[in-house]
């Protein structure tokens, strides 16, 4: 399994952004094959958007509401373990 997280724009810090990390790589732990994640931030506002690739053409979308707290490392975590397929 090979996991690939991009974080850019969000004005996170190292730390932030390692546990950012960690939690989509627990979220896909029992997911095999390839995965390539990016968010981006929003200068303009608060939102982030997040893209999810995974193997046999999926594909997900999602906009992360950091009013709403969706910007949150856990929150990330659930959320992109809400979106995977069951394994």
């Amino acid at each position: 399994m090979a996991i690939s997280v991009e974080i850019h724009h969000t004005g996170s810090d190292t730390g932030q952004r390692a546990e950012i990390t960690a939690q989509i790589e627990h979220a896909l732990a029992n997911h095999p094959g390839e995965w390539k994640i990016s968010i981006i931030g929003s200068q303009g506002n608060d939102q982030w958007e997040m893209k999810i690739a995974g193997p046999n053409g999926f594909e997900r979308s999602y906009t992360l509401e950091g009013t709403a707290g969706e910007t949150e490392p856990q929150v990330i975590g659930r959320i992109v373990a809400k979106m995977m397929p069951v394994p």
